[in-house]
């Protein structure tokens, strides 16, 4: 198993791989429709999105959670 002081590089792994995957199929589709060869098209797309998903979330995930801070109010406990 992978140590938890790696949380934020594989948690942007999986984040990007699901997320561009899902996207890339999506996008795929829209644009060429369900076609024989839809499958080879959309692995191509989704390497391709994989390829800057992953170091785009890396950059971005500090950016986005104080956003979410800024956003975000505590409650109180009462």
């Amino acid at each position: 198993m992978i140590s938890r002081k790696h949380h934020k590089i594989v948690f942007s792994f999986f984040m990007a791989l699901l997320m561009s995957g899902i996207m890339s199929f999506v996008i795929s589709v829209f644009n060429v429709g369900m076609v024989t060869n839809i499958i080879t098209i959309w692995l191509k797309a989704w390497s391709f999105a994989f390829i800057v998903a992953f170091p785009t979330i890396i950059v971005v995930s500090p950016v986005v959670h104080k956003l979410v801070s800024l956003v975000l109010h505590e409650e109180s406990n009462g």
